[in-house]
């Protein structure tokens, strides 16, 4: 068994976590490469690193004096290390990066430092050995992640005796620094796993895993104990933020389980995320989770024969193309077909497009309906479930929730209904309590 583990900013956000860290990591011979973010919030109200840095490029921008704010971060980063009763020398680092940061330096590498005075630390408290991300960590001149460069890099460094990695950052062929989208660090873990071909890429945070519904909605919802990559992806899609979305194709690809895990529960087995579930026997429900999204417009076109018309769903398809607009669901009926997209991609351009629509459809109607929230319920089993969407959809009946809009594929994955968004959190705790509780 090989284990590749990543830690999120909340465990690397003070000495008191690094000794937790320290205890999943020696738990276990076989966890030996382990990817860190930087140091996250220890308390309400507290500074990410991160974030901190980005601050820190702004002022100098600006030509604005930046002292206070890398006085925080090195504040951090020392008394993390001493706390540990470490010996090395971060005043040195923190030294070299001031002096960049004088002479010029790059946002993206000025952010990724955070990353990498953890991972620093964190070698040097477990005795790994430290491995920059600029080792291996390959990008090419338009910005994408050589994959199979970057794993022949990898995998010719040694880790048996234990490495750890910064994550979010990696070199480009100018060998400038170049960092990820925020939450890249999971990128790194699952890039790491994979290069490695990992028995298991554990995802260490600060929740036991993926929840069935919103806690901040659903009072303890249950835990997911398994998951397939593909309904993950259906809930992160719908709002279930849990993972950075890249982190799931590298594992996915390999076939190698995710799971995610708790820093300050490290006792709870968490979610374990696999291309294929089996059935759980002591597990009857047929629903995995339930997630949405606020603030949706539909814009339903009626015209006498408009669903059979060859070419017409691509006239219409085109005007929002034409206009930058994605749309994320594409209901119809006998004479109407409803186009469904986020408010904020439209909001701005509504006019411009129902305009062109007009033009060039000549429809006989055009309805606009905004303040919709999409919620969808996910799960394996549903398709072998008669019945599943007349319970659902009687179950919001009998709420007096009004569907605005459905939407199934013929798998059954997901069940997909908008509703207005004044019943969002309603809807989200009837369909819990009727599928799950």
């Amino acid at each position: 068994m090989f284990k590749v583990l990543k830690f999120g900013g909340s465990s690397m956000a003070d000495a008191n976590q690094y000794c937790k860290v320290k205890e999943i990591v020696e738990a276990e011979s076989s966890r030996r490469v382990v990817v860190v973010s930087a140091a996250g919030k220890r308390f309400p109200g507290d500074n990410k690193i991160t974030d901190l840095l980005y601050l820190c490029y702004a002022h100098l921008q600006y030509g604005v004096c930046c002292d206070s704010i890398f006085e925080m971060i090195a504040d951090r980063y020392i008394e993390i290390r001493d706390d540990l009763g470490l010996s090395l020398d971060i005043e040195a680092e923190l030294a070299a990066i001031r002096k960049k940061m004088n002479d010029g330096i790059t946002q993206d590498e000025l952010v990724s430092r955070g990353e990498y005075l953890s991972a620093r630390l964190l070698a040097d408290f477990l005795g790994f050995k430290f491995v920059d991300a600029t080792e291996w960590l390959t990008f090419r001149f338009d910005g994408e992640i050589d994959v199979e460069k970057s794993y022949r890099k990898l995998q010719n460094i040694p880790y048996e005796s234990g490495i750890v990695i910064p994550g979010f950052y990696g070199i480009m062929p100018n060998a400038n620094i170049k960092v990820m989208t925020r939450g890249g660090s999971d990128i790194t873990g699952a890039l790491a796993a994979a290069a490695f071909k990992a028995d298991v890429y554990e995802n260490w945070t600060d929740v036991s895993g993926v929840l069935m519904a919103d806690p901040r909605i659903v009072e303890n919802p249950k835990p997911i104990k398994h998951i397939t990559y593909d309904e993950l992806r259906e809930l992160s899609y719908m709002g279930a933020q849990v993972l950075h979305e890249g982190t799931i194709f590298p594992v996915k690809q390999n076939n190698i389980p995710l799971n995610i895990r708790n820093t300050n529960d490290p006792k709870n087995p968490g979610t374990v995320i696999m291309k294929k579930c089996e059935d759980d026997p002591e597990n009857d429900n047929f629903i995995t989770g339930i997630a949405g999204r606020h603030d949706f417009h539909i814009i339903s076109v009626t015209r006498h024969g408009l669903s059979a018309a060859v070419g017409a769903l691509k006239k219409i398809s085109e005007i929002f193309e034409r206009h930058g607009v994605a749309i994320e669901y594409l209901p119809s009926a006998i004479d109407t077909i409803f186009f469904v997209m986020p408010t904020a991609n439209i909001a701005d351009k509504l006019y411009s497009v129902i305009g062109d629509i007009e033009n060039e459809i000549k429809p006989d109607k055009i309805e606009v309906t905004d303040n919709i929230s999409i919620i969808a319920v996910v799960g394996r089993k549903m398709a072998f479930k008669p019945g599943t969407s007349g319970r659902l959809f009687a179950a919001l009946g009998q709420n007096n929730i009004n569907i605005r809009m459905i939407s199934q594929g013929p798998d059954e994955r997901n069940i997909i209904v908008g509703i207005d968004n004044k019943d969002y959190e309603k809807t989200i705790q009837v369909l819990y309590n009727s599928f799950v509780k």
